[in-house]
């Protein structure tokens, strides 16, 4: 009854009562501060490495051809520099090895102290960052981020899928993203303002994420643990205590009973990695690691780390560039917001098509005026065409804000069997930052080399994923997670051939 404040889902003919209460949204919105820690460090990077005071102190060489101006490959190479691209990528591998532990503790700890441990090594990490003497200290600091990043990459989707009723899943969920978006949005913002102070305004950038790390902490220790981590755990009163409290009604006999039944069949799954590789998971799982290659096959996080880099590559003054990547930044915050209004109306699968002709034409249109305007030794962009490629930019930012950037995150989330949730979600956090990792590891390699025809390279991307998309990802909008088998894969033209109960 959508107009009476209730939530209600079938399942088996069962209808689930649930009203929307206050406790579930801000446990909801506390949670998704998760989401600010990953977003800071996104935005905050690209910003602090485009800083003449940061470049002298930690990477010299590239700060001696920003300078002299002179270097032949200007355009595009001025920025190729492996250790540059370390400290940026290294947060990524340490979240990728960081994820395998976080699957263990949001299993046996819960979804909350998951979350708590990632604030703990949000915080060390910012300190050591803002107060770092030498590239050892800095990347140690970023290590650190990373595994905070792992640990609250794997817990937030997790606890605003379980927490929020069923008919409002998708736009709850995609707080997680929509705060991401914000941290952007204020690193490319505390960046804007820090450029401006000699010596030490890139100090103030990095130790300033330690501000979306503490709000993490707050909270984690505000929040309710999940009823279906609790179940899980085997605290069944406390489990429907909770369930009573976040769906506002005592009506809650028969969701607990679906959720008793999946816990049962949970503790079954002695191994959930090795049951990830049963036949029956077989959909979830190629969806999972297509999703999250594919997200960052976009192209997303290349812009976004290196946006005033890209921008200054581009004939952009340094002022200019972080100008540019602020509007870029409330771009992503704005279209993010449009998700969570149609997440839950259009659905997904409408979503990503629609993204995916955005996105390949912004691409295309980027790369021909780049092509046409921007060489190795000259750049010859009019103030209308400079104008244009941001529009472009833009444009693009806007479709993966309201697609790729948050549904690639709540999907995985949603189609997973309790038995297996927790390992399918290591799994995403693992892939996505796996190709995060490359990406930023490879990105101004492949501008140098590739130029122009970098935007050609994830264009032809985006074409791929958007077939993905139209063919092998089914509509997931208003399906309760538990029913996830029966009323989706089940019943997908390709699918349905590994739901087959009795064949492993």
């Amino acid at each position: 009854m959508a107009g009476g404040g209730f939530a209600t889902a079938s399942a088996n003919g069962v209808e689930f009562e649930a009203k929307i209460t206050p406790i579930v949204i801000i446990s909801c919105i506390m949670a998704a501060t998760g989401g600010l820690m990953f977003g800071y460090d996104i935005g905050v990077t690209g910003g602090v490495t485009a800083m003449p005071d940061f470049l002298k102190k930690f990477f010299p060489v590239v700060h001696r051809r920003v300078e002299s101006g002179t270097d032949k490959n200007k355009y595009y190479c001025i920025y190729d520099n492996q250790r540059l691209q370390l400290f940026k990528s290294s947060l990524y591998l340490a979240g990728l090895t960081a994820t395998f532990f976080a699957a263990y503790t949001t299993r046996k700890l819960g979804r909350r102290p998951t979350m708590l441990i990632a604030s703990g090594f949000f915080i060390i990490g910012v300190v050591l960052n803002a107060g770092a003497q030498d590239i050892v200290m800095l990347i140690v600091g970023r290590i650190l981020l990373g595994c905070g990043i792992g640990f609250a990459n794997q817990a937030v989707p997790l606890f605003l899928s379980e927490i929020a009723p069923t008919r409002i899943r998708g736009g709850l969920n995609i707080l997680f993203q929509l705060n991401i978006t914000f941290g952007i949005l204020f690193a490319n913002l505390v960046n804007y303002g820090t450029a401006k102070i000699k010596g030490w305004g890139w100090r103030l950038s990095l130790g300033m994420a330690g501000g979306p790390a503490l709000l993490l902490t707050v909270g984690a220790l505000l929040v309710t643990e999940t009823p279906n981590s609790l179940v899980e755990r085997g605290h069944l009163d406390e489990g429907k205590a909770v369930l009573r409290s976040i769906r506002g009604t005592h009506n809650v006999e028969p969701e607990f009973a679906y959720l008793l039944e999946a816990s049962r069949l949970a503790k079954e799954v002695k191994h959930p990695f090795r049951n990830l590789l049963h036949r029956r998971n077989r959909p979830q799982l190629v969806v999972t690691v297509a999703l999250q290659i594919f997200q960052q096959c976009t192209g997303i996080n290349a812009i976004m780390f290196y946006a005033p880099v890209l921008f200054n590559t581009l004939g952009f003054g340094s002022d200019a560039s972080l100008y540019s990547a602020v509007v870029t930044g409330a771009v992503n915050v704005l279209s993010t917001l449009v998700s969570i209004y149609s997440v839950d109306k259009v659905g997904r699968w409408v979503l990503f098509l629609e993204a995916g002709v955005q996105m390949f034409f912004s691409h295309v249109v980027i790369a021909i005026i780049l092509g046409n305007k921007v060489t190795d030794h000259y750049t010859n962009i009019s103030q209308g065409l400079a104008i244009l490629v941001v529009v472009m930019i833009c444009t693009y930012v806007a479709a993966f804000a309201w697609s790729w950037g948050p549904l690639s995150w709540l999907i995985p989330s949603e189609i997973f069997p309790l038995e297996t949730r927790s390992a399918g979600q290591s799994v995403a956090v693992c892939v996505n930052l796996l190709f995060t990792f490359i990406i930023a590891q490879a990105f101004l390699l492949m501008l140098c080399h590739l130029k122009f025809g970098i935007f050609i390279f994830f264009s032809a991307w985006v074409l791929v994923m958007t077939l993905f998309v139209m063919f092998l990802l089914p509509e997931t909008k208003n399906v309760p997670i538990e029913e996830m088998n029966e009323r989706v894969w089940k019943k997908h033209w390709f699918w349905a051939r590994f739901m087959d109960d009795h064949i492993q």
